[in-house]
């Protein structure tokens, strides 16, 4: 039986081939996988051929935010069934090294992550998978919905380091899934005035749907500007950037107030980034930098099948594996108004 796997063979190139089906080794489980979103650091190695100094080896099997069912247990297994629902964790973790002793596993000394160069990740139909990696998919919702688990755990670990108190007020910059999904999260923790700074037009749609109280257009305005002029001058409280594109790092930095926290979870095309750091310094801004999520899966699965009306809209397309070129050229481009797009394999 063969699995048919999209591969990336070089930028904004797949090849759908058919490979061998894999078998779970013990401890581990066989999972067909239902539905995986295309994040954006999926985006960074299909455009750029890799991520922050880290290259892609062709071929490479993209896609870390899946869904599916059990199809197989390998020996030792126990609590799992073929049949069964689960979100897939896409981090292995080594659970002994002194960071995951500490409870920081999402900077684990000894981490795999399934989608990187030489641990292929999810954009295929069978998958193998440590059953510790396992979580139950809520009832409620389908493998497409459910995959946006993944995006939600890092959204949930970002306001873990945002430190964010009742009715402070949060400016966002970028509304892809991510800035979406922290709008929507800003919204149901309690924020205050929530902005969202976006260049498409049906992204800051989605923001205002989805909680933000003011969406920018920084092609318009300069989204600063706007927010000091809100705050009388003072600045928001937080800003977390969700884009880490062209200068949002020093837009957070300079909407702040004194002593207030930036939190950058977008991933920069750029090797190195502009800072000024005297803006840093001189009202002594907290700067903090987010490593995906940190044992937050379960609490983003509850908060989906809880309230699904707060978070469901940011999935906007699902395709087959078929057409995943198409898919990645969907959202490179910006089309349609794509926001989170899921491949249904």
């Amino acid at each position: 039986m063969a699995c048919l796997t999209a591969e990336l063979t070089a930028p904004r190139e797949f090849r759908l081939a058919g490979r061998p089906l894999p078998r779970p080794a013990g401890g581990e489980v066989l999972v067909r996988v239902a539905a995986c979103g295309i994040c954006g650091s999926d985006l960074h190695n299909y455009l750029e051929g890799g991520i922050g100094g880290a290259p892609a080896a062709y071929p490479m099997v993209l896609g870390h935010e899946p869904c599916g069912s059990v199809a197989e247990c390998g020996q030792g297994v126990t609590g799992w069934a073929p049949g069964d629902r689960v979100a897939i964790e896409p981090a292995v973790y080594c659970y002994h090294c002194e960071f995951c002793r500490a409870g920081r596993h999402n900077i684990c000394a000894n981490l795999r992550f399934m989608s990187q160069a030489g641990d292929p990740g999810f954009f295929r139909q069978y998958v193998t998978a440590p059953a510790a990696s396992l979580f139950p998919l809520p009832p409620a919702l389908s493998p497409a919905e459910g995959a946006l688990f993944e995006p939600l755990a890092v959204v949930l670990h970002s306001l873990e380091l945002t430190a964010l108190r009742p009715a402070e007020d949060v400016a966002v910059f970028g509304a892809g899934p991510v800035g979406l999904l922290t709008a929507a999260m800003l919204r149901l923790a309690g924020a205050g005035r929530i902005w969202v700074s976006e260049p498409v037009r049906e992204r800051r749609e989605l923001a205002l749907r989805l909680g933000a109280d003011a969406a920018l257009d920084p092609r318009a305005e300069d989204p600063v500007r706007a927010i000091l002029s809100d705050t009388r001058g003072r600045g928001a409280a937080a800003a977390i950037d969700c884009a880490a594109q062209d200068d949002t790092l020093n837009q957070c930095a300079a909407c702040v107030q004194p002593a207030g926290r930036v939190v950058v979870t977008g991933i920069p095309s750029e090797l190195r980034t502009p800072l000024d750091l005297h803006l840093l310094r001189r009202k002594e801004i907290a700067l903090l930098s987010v490593r995906r999520s940190n044992r937050n899966n379960e609490l983003a699965l509850r908060l989906l099948a809880a309230h699904p009306g707060r978070f469901l809209p940011v999935l906007t397309h699902r395709r087959p594996l078929t057409e995943i070129a198409q898919a990645f050229e969907m959202l490179v481009r910006r089309a349609e108004g794509a926001a989170k797009v899921v491949i249904e394999p």
